[in-house]
C-alpha cells in the first residue's frame, strides 16, 4: 500500500485584485422585477397603522435568472467569465407607490 503527505502551504496574495461584475441589461431587469413583484391583490400592510417614527411596507420577492460577466484582473493578468445565475429581488411598496427593487440575494 503506497501513502501520499500532502503538504499546504498558505499562499497570501500580496497583490491587488479587482473584481466587477456587470450585469447584461440592468435596467430592463429592475424593470421586469419591479412588475414581476407587482400582486393583483394588494394585502394591505403599506396602509397598516404604525407608531409615527416608523413607516409601513408591503414586500414581495421574486427569483429569476439574471446573465453578465465577472471580471478578475490584477496587475499582470485579466480574466472575464460570462455567468447566469439565479437571484433574489425583494422590492418594497409604500402607502400609495409602487413597488420599488430594495435588494438583491444571489442563490448560488
Amino acid at each position: 500500500m503506497r501513502r501520499f503527505a500532502w503538504k499546504y502551504k498558505s499562499q497570501v496574495m500580496k497583490k491587488p485584485l479587482k473584481i466587477t461584475a456587470t450585469l447584461d441589461k440592468p435596467t430592463l431587469i429592475e424593470d421586469m422585477v419591479e412588475k414581476l413583484a407587482d400582486r393583483r391583490v394588494d394585502v394591505g400592510y403599506s396602509n397598516a397603522l404604525v407608531p409615527q417614527e416608523l413607516k409601513a411596507i408591503d414586500t414581495s420577492s421574486t427569483e429569476t435568472y439574471v446573465s453578465g460577466t465577472v471580471g478578475l484582473n490584477d496587475n499582470d493578468d485579466s480574466i472575464n467569465m460570462p455567468f447566469i445565475t439565479c437571484f433574489l429581488f425583494t422590492c418594497i411598496k409604500g402607502k400609495e407607490k409602487p413597488y420599488k427593487l430594495e435588494w438583491v440575494s444571489s442563490l448560488s
